[in-house]
């Protein structure tokens, strides 16, 4: 025999080995017979079984794998140390694995994800360290697939269709037969449902669900980002059908269970476009001269019954979301719209903190419970603080929302003023415990009757919108204290916010500092006081954006959860949500609770609402990165118009791939590649956040001010390239 064909020989066996090994460890704790082996490895002609299964038993008798019953072998449990962890896909195709517990997220090289997606939890192991190197190592198994639906493009072929995936992060087409693309066509944007991923298949197996359109069209792409969020845009029918068969008629019988306010001045301040109000404030002054201040919630609990599929559907959602030229509601319009809307000139049942404060703003007495009121006025914020600004109660024709000029009663005009004064003196007092003043700059689009951008806009936080913030705090704070200081300890849904990590302040105070910012580590109150300082200091600058956002993220997540830790951003004790229940559903659970132990209920169980509030932790955290992709969709969609222009940009992050510029004036975001910088070869500076050319020594840094303009613009992967024409 030749040397050539024992290699051969030999390596055939090696193969098989392996391929044993690969079978049975991928299932640790299974056994099989040389058969499910056999066509797991595809070894379908005699001499490779009889080869197999020589060294099935080979390996048995050197105690490598076990036998369990006559012919059935399985993996030696093994002695490795494994870990379980969320997979982060990066741009490049590697990922990270985050282990709680551990310091350092475990690297994972691309040949070695075991077909695992971004976001699914996976078994780790984790090859020991080497000394000056990061953790590393390969996944062994999928625990949990974070999601099996995908948004992609069809690509159809004669006998079967590929589904390209929008999300950069999902490396691999999807397989679908033809018998399973429903009606879909070549090009189509469509949601694909992964069923199967065979060992000997390079790619999954799936089958399309929905059609959602042309890719580039308006709509398409709004649905789009739902659909990659695994979030909703329209209603099951049935859900429907069961709201409109609700009994939304006010009852004397049920007022008669109720605190009447009906003949209390109460009004509603929302934004001018709002459809759903859903708090309302009341005002009369007491006889010892204190003020008695109403926070009316929509009483949604009252029509929201537990075990239907109504509340089903509202707990799934978990929050209404807010999209750049929509609302996605967590309730249907019967309810978010019309029942549970504090709308004026009609009777509505609300859930109602009422509060008993003097002119100081101390609280005095409170009472918390069930109440039927009839909002007088409705009014925008732009007329609350039109008000607040003139002492007057003449609406002009270009602040009111009625399309004329109008004037308000003189009550209404002191009642304001007055939540105004109070409101700076609560403000103030949260400010001076140490609470952090977040006014992040918000950006809104001007749109035509086709959804298309015609002009970019700023949100403000101003007077009036403060004053309904501070009372709105009060009401969630003063809700938890009351259940949160009882005796024995109760379950309760809070919102707390951890202490910042102090690593992500050090690497904000070390990016600020190239700005002649600095933040006080000395204390936790000074570590407030300067980040408040901070914020101030940037207001009007050009780095204000940059600042704010890297300020924010180095903050701790705010969550829901039974475990009441308080809340750090607003310095308080105790902290709930007690003030939206049309959009947000630990809102809803917080009423139900609380009329549980008003009634005199006993403790809910926590590991139930516990499990709920992560739920809704989750949902409102993909509602919040919808928002985001609906928005920078937008600002693409903006600058698509305005390629020919140059706009002066701040640089917003600096990478070895390119550079993130902003510009000053919209705050639409996109990127330099550093392939496309024509006058130099440039190299990254990590340490320095900046760019430098290697001849000419010229930088660019994050901060600096540079001139660019558009390059390119995509719609469909959401992604804005400049040209950098210069520093500014």
């Amino acid at each position: 025999m030749s040397k050539k064909n024992k290699r051969s020989k030999s390596q055939k066996r090696n193969e098989i080995t392996k391929g044993i090994f690969t079978v049975l460890e991928n299932e640790e704790g299974k056994s099989f017979n040389y058969k499910q082996i056999a066509a797991k490895l595809n070894i379908t002609e005699g001499n490779g079984r009889n080869e197999l299964i020589k060294k099935l038993v080979e390996l048995k008798e050197k105690k490598r794998i076990l036998e369990e019953g006559t012919g059935q072998y399985k993996a030696i449990p093994s002695t490795k140390t494994y870990h379980q962890g969320r997979v982060d896909i990066t741009g490049r195709g590697n990922a990270y694995i985050i282990v709680e517990g551990l310091d350092d997220d475990v690297f994972i090289p691309f040949n070695k994800l075991k077909k695992a997606f971004h976001g699914d939890t996976v078994d780790v192991y984790i090859y020991p360290r080497r000394r000056g190197r990061k953790l590393e190592g390969e996944i062994t198994k999928v625990i949990e697939r974070k999601k099996s639906t995908f948004v992609g493009i069809v690509d159809l072929q004669k006998t079967f269709a590929f589904i390209r995936p929008s999300d950069h992060r999902m490396y691999t087409d999807i397989f679908v037969p033809l018998d399973k693309i429903g009606k879909a066509n070549d090009g189509d944007k469509v949601i694909v449902k992964i069923v199967d991923w065979p060992d000997d298949r390079d790619s999954p197996m799936g089958e399309i669900t929905e059609v959602l359109g042309k890719p580039g069209e308006h709509n398409t792409e709004i649905h789009s980002i739902l659909a990659e969020y695994g979030l909703p845009y329209e209603f099951p029918l049935e859900v429907e059908h069961f709201a409109d068969k609700l009994d939304t008629s006010i009852k004397e019988e049920e007022i008669a269970k109720r605190r009447d306010m009906r003949d209390v001045l109460t009004f509603t301040i929302d934004p001018k476009d709002a459809k759903d109000f859903d708090d309302a404030l009341s005002f009369q002054t007491l006889e010892n001269g204190n003020y008695e201040i109403g926070v009316h919630i929509a009483d949604v609990s009252h029509y929201l019954k537990t075990d239907t599929i109504l509340d089903d559907e509202a707990y799934e959602r978990a929050t209404s979301v807010y999209l750049v030229d929509r609302v996605v509601p967590m309730l249907p319009e019967v309810l978010s719209n019309n029942a549970c809307s504090l709308r004026p000139n009609e009777e509505k049942y609300t859930f109602s903190a009422i509060f008993e404060l003097d002119d100081k703003a101390m609280l005095i007495n409170q009472w918390f419970g069930r109440t039927v009121i009839n909002s007088n006025e409705r009014f925008a914020y732009e007329e609350a603080q039109h008000i607040i600004e003139t002492g007057s109660g003449n609406i002009p024709e270009d602040v009111s929302i009625r399309g004329n000029s109008y004037t308000v009663d003189d009550e209404v005009v002191s009642a304001t003023l007055t939540f105004d004064r109070l409101a700076k003196i609560l403000r103030e007092k949260r400010m001076k415990a140490g609470a952090i003043s977040f006014d992040k700059v918000e950006v809104r689009f001007n749109l035509n009757e086709n959804s298309e951008p015609e002009g970019v806009y700023f949100k403000e936080s101003k007077d009036a919108n403060k004053l309904i913030e501070e009372f709105m705090l009060l009401a969630n704070r003063k809700v938890a204290e009351f259940i949160g200081k009882q005796k024995p300890v109760k379950t309760f849904v809070y919102r707390v916010h951890d202490e910042p990590n102090e690593e992500k302040l050090m690497a904000l105070n070390g990016i600020i500092s190239r700005f002649g910012h600095s933040l006080n580590f000395k204390s936790k109150k000074d570590i407030s006081d300067s980040l408040n300082k901070l914020l101030e200091d940037v207001k009007g600058k050009k780095e204000q954006n940059l600042v704010d956002t890297l300020a924010i993220r180095s903050m701790s997540k705010a969550i829901y959860t039974t475990d009441n830790i308080g809340h750090y951003g607003l310095a308080f004790d105790y902290y709930s949500h007690f003030t939206s229940p049309i959009r947000r559903y630990p809102d809803v659970m917080v009423h139900r609770l609380l009329q549980h132990y008003l009634d005199g209920g006993n403790s809910a169980k926590a590991d139930v609402y516990e499990e709920k509030c992560k739920h809704s932790s989750n949902m409102e955290s993909l509602a919040a990165n919808a928002e985001r992709d609906s928005i920078k969709y937008m600002q693409i969609k903006f600058m698509d118009d305005h390629k020919d222009q140059e706009f002066v940009g701040v640089i917003t992050g600096v990478t070895e791939w390119g550079i993130y510029v902003e510009i000053i004036e919209n705050k639409c975001e996109g990127m330099v590649r550093i392939r496309d910088i024509k006058d130099d070869y440039y190299t990254f500076d990590e340490k320095e956040y900046a760019i430098v050319g290697d001849k000419t020594k010229k930088t660019y840094q994050l901060g600096d001010e540079v001139v660019v303009m558009v390059k390119n613009t995509d719609l469909m992967k959401r992604h804005l390239d400049f040209s950098l024409l210069g520093k500014a």
